[in-house]
Formats: C-alpha cells, sequence, structure tokens
C-alpha cells in the first residue's frame, strides 16, 4: 500500500515546493510601496523602543497588580525530609522502660540503626486585616491605569516626532524641487545674457555675468542643504518606526499646502486636555495609590486575623511508635490541626516612621501634580500660539509668492523686451526662490504646530471653519 502511494506523494510535494518557489520569486520582484504619513506613524506607535519599554513596565506592574489580588490567598508551606543514621529505641510502645541494651541513651551503642521520615505543612488564610488587602488591590489597580496612561504618552511622543521627522522630509524635497525651479530660470537667463553679452550688448556687462554665477552657486548650496535634511529625516524615520538595517524604507511625499481653518480658542483645548492627557491621567492614578498606601501605613497599626491550618508526620524505622498520649515520642507523630490566629509586630517605631515616610510622598505628588497642571497649561498655550502665528504666516507667505512670481515673469518679459535690467531680474528671481521656501516653511511650521497641539491636548485637534465677514449693507436713498 506504501508504494501505491508514493509516487503522487512525491509529485504532490514537489508542486508544493514549486508553488512555494515560485511565490517567494513573486514577492522578491514586488518592491515596498512608499510609506504614507499614516503607516508611518503607525510602526512608530507599535515599534518605537520607547514604546516597548514603556509596554514592558506595564506588563511588570499589571504583574504587581495580580500579586496584589491574590494576597488574601494562604500562604503555604511544606516540607519532606529523609535523614539517617537514626538509633535504636525499643520500648513497651506504653512510655515503659528500654528493651534492648541499644536503646540505652548517652552511649555509642546504635544498635540496629534505621532511617527517619517527616513530612508536614503549614497554612495562614487571612480573614481581617482592618483593609490592609482591599488598599493594596486598589493600589496595584492604580499603577495598572498609570503605566497605561504612560505607555500611551509614549505612543503620542513617538506619533508626534515622526510626523515632525516626515514633514521635515517633505520640506526638504520640496525645497529641493523650488531650488531646480530656480535654477532652471537662472541658467536660461545664463543663456541670455551670454548672448547678449556676444552681440555686444550695452544692456549686460561682464559684472552681470559674475553677479549671476554667484547667485547659482548659491542655489546649489540651498540643494546640498536641502539633500541632507532630506536625508537626515529619513534616519529619523528609520530610528523611530524600528526599521531592519537592511529594509529599504521610502517616503509618500505629501505636497505641503496651506490648511483649512481656524483654531479654537486656548481654553477649550486646556478643558480637553484636563480629560484626555494621559500624563494626567497617570498623575492622578498615582496619588490614588499613594493614598492606598497611607492608608495600609496607618492600618499597620492593627493586628491581622486569620486561619491556621498545620499538619505533620514523622515516622522511624528503628523506633518503637508509642500508643500512650503522655509517652515522649520524638521519633513518631502524626498530629493536626486548624485554629484562629492573629498576627502583630509591636514595632511602633517602624510603623511611625513608615507612616510619616507615605504621607510626605503622597503630599509630594500632590505638588508634582499642581506643577503638571500648570505645565500642561504653559504647552498647550505656547503650541497654540506657535501654530496660530505659523497659520498667520502661511496665508500671507502665500501672498508674497504669489506677488514675487508676477514680480519674476514682468522682470524676465521686460529683459527679453531690452526694457530691463540684469539687477532687477536677478532680485526678482532671489525673491521668488526665498518667498517660495518661506511659504513651504510656513505650511511645514502649521503641519507640525497641529501635531504639537494635538500632543499636548492628548487627542486630535479639529479646526474650525473660518467665519466670512458678512458683506457691507447698502442705504437706499429715501
Amino acid at each position: 500500500m506504501a508504494l501505491l502511494f508514493d509516487g503522487p506523494l512525491r509529485q504532490s510535494a514537489r508542486a508544493l515546493r514549486l508553488i512555494s518557489f515560485i511565490i517567494l520569486l513573486a514577492a522578491a520582484g514586488v518592491e515596498a510601496a512608499p510609506l504614507s504619513l499614516q503607516q508611518i506613524i503607525d510602526r512608530a506607535r507599535a515599534n518605537d523602543h520607547r514604546v516597548k519599554e514603556a509596554q514592558a513596565q506595564l506588563r511588570y506592574y499589571r504583574s504587581k497588580y495580580d500579586e496584589a489580588r491574590w494576597a488574601w490567598f494562604p500562604r503555604m508551606d511544606s516540607y519532606l525530609m529523609i535523614a539517617g543514621p537514626t538509633p535504636e529505641a525499643r520500648n513497651d510502645a506504653l512510655g515503659g522502660p528500654p528493651t534492648t541494651q541499644s536503646t540505652l541513651m548517652y552511649d555509642l551503642d546504635f544498635g540496629q540503626p534505621g532511617v527517619m521520615m517527616r513530612a508536614g505543612a503549614e497554612a495562614v488564610l487571612p480573614i481581617y486585616t482592618f483593609g490592609k488587602l482591599d488598599a493594596l488591590e486598589e493600589a496595584g489597580r492604580n499603577g495598572v491605569i498609570a503605566h497605561e496612561a504612560l505607555t500611551v504618552r509614549a505612543q503620542d511622543e513617538s506619533e508626534y516626532q515622526a510626523a515632525q521627522a516626515y514633514y521635515g522630509y517633505c520640506l526638504a524635497k520640496q525645497a529641493s524641487g523650488v531650488v531646480d525651479d530656480t535654477m532652471k530660470r537662472l541658467d536660461d537667463a545664463e543663456k541670455t545674457l551670454t548672448r547678449l553679452r556676444a552681440e555686444g550688448s550695452e544692456q549686460v556687462t561682464q559684472m552681470d555675468l559674475y553677479k549671476l554665477a554667484f547667485y547659482k552657486e548659491q542655489g546649489v548650496v540651498q540643494r546640498l542643504s536641502a539633500e541632507n535634511g532630506a536625508g537626515f529625516a529619513l534616519a529619523a524615520i528609520r530610528l523611530l518606526i524600528a526599521a531592519q538595517p537592511d529594509e529599504n524604507i521610502e517616503i509618500q511625499v505629501e505636497p505641503l499646502t496651506a490648511t483649512d481653518g481656524s483654531l479654537a480658542a486656548v481654553d477649550s483645548y486646556i478643558i480637553t486636555a484636563a480629560k484626555y492627557r494621559p500624563e494626567l491621567k497617570a498623575i492622578a492614578a498615582g496619588l490614588e495609590a499613594r493614598a492606598q498606601e497611607v492608608k495600609i501605613r496607618e492600618a499597620m497599626y492593627y493586628p491581622d486575623f486569620g486561619i491556621a491550618g498545620f499538619f505533620r508526620w514523622m515516622w522511624t524505622t528503628s523506633a518503637t511508635r508509642q500508643r500512650s498520649p503522655f509517652a515522649y515520642d520524638p521519633y513518631n507523630d502524626l498530629s493536626a490541626g486548624v485554629g484562629l490566629v492573629m498576627r502583630y509586630q509591636w514595632d511602633f517605631p517602624q510603623k511611625s516612621i513608615h507612616l510619616e515616610q507615605a504621607r510626605a510622598e503622597y503630599e509630594k505628588m500632590e505638588h508634582q501634580r499642581d506643577l503638571l497642571g500648570g505645565a500642561v497649561r504653559l504647552e498647550i498655550e505656547k503650541s497654540w500660539g506657535d501654530t496660530n502665528l505659523a497659520m498667520k504666516k502661511a496665508e500671507r507667505q502665500g501672498e508674497a509668492e504669489k506677488n514675487a512670481r508676477r514680480w519674476a515673469n514682468a522682470a524676465y518679459t521686460s529683459f527679453e523686451l531690452g526694457t530691463g535690467d540684469t539687477r532687477e531680474l536677478v532680485d526678482s528671481f532671489s525673491a521668488y526662490a526665498s518667498s517660495s521656501l518661506q511659504r513651504l516653511q510656513a505650511y511645514h511650521d502649521v503641519k507640525v504646530g497641529l501635531r504639537a497641539l494635538t500632543r499636548a491636548v492628548g487627542q486630535p485637534i479639529e479646526l474650525q471653519a473660518k467665519q466670512v465677514a458678512p458683506p457691507p449693507v447698502m442705504l437706499q436713498p429715501k
């Protein structure tokens, strides 16, 4: 039977290997699509090493919370022992005199030595601790809440820096495009200047050619600066998303354009941050955990009550088991019991010191909470101010670029017609390039500012629609 199926099985395995090989070739031939901003953010929030560190710390505090939740579980100790040799100990099992000469004590005659086996267990179940266990569980739960918020903070920070690096990359790439466009204009102007110079036109001098060469070299320097900025931004993105050393990363460049809408009042963002900012959640949970620690230290002045149980068994091969409860028998034993126990430590100085330390830590965290609240408010106000200023600059820089483009086109046309001079031409080109770069920089600052404000508030920022002023009312003559 095995031989009958051997041929088809081998053919199936060969076919599967061939299909797998084709799939691998196809996968290797497909190039990875360029990463968008959202893909970069998703990978940064998942793979950034700071996020991984915060997640590991969160797992630790979750285990501490589980430890606190199971603090009521009985503490059980058990043992098992086999030892020897044990001396011979024989009598009538009722506590009578020894029945063998070797049973006499305090001599070197062990008789027929044996082996001793011993086992036992003890357990204590807490039943009332004056709130210590409940406070311990509550402190552990708030510790988890605090570090969940800190994990979100690490993810938000990674998202902000990933967006910052992405927009920096887009700015560098588009700045290179502006420089290339300006260089093309300068090349066209150089051809015209060279032609007019060769024709002996009085409109062009050798100094004009020197000036034009100077501006072209400045354009080369700006292009190199943009390329260097793009390389640094790409390196930052690779670090934030924890890319592999051999992973090829390409970025999908998003055009930097004007942002529609306006910011809401800064106070509304401050109110939102009080609810969603992860650091505020973390400090609130930490403060509650400190309060529970104070409760535990206060309850340490009271005892703990519980139920205790024990079991003991001991047997020796060379000793007679005593049947009388009044006979002393250190070699054989079987006993068990359950009882109500109270546990208390009379270390009043240490209890007082620990309570004072817990109260001091609680008070310190109260001041940290107040300081953090003020710092968050200041951060929101700064981010709001920077973003609002960047939006106003972007609007003005857009208009400035339009005027600079008109100026450059007019200057070039005048120069071609012979009515304009070289200085006007070069100055207009320089102004157009500068205004274009400043416009891109303003758009970049708006994008980054909105991301910074999002991080400061703890929630995505939604811009409000701009209010259009109503047209003036025309008074009709009577």
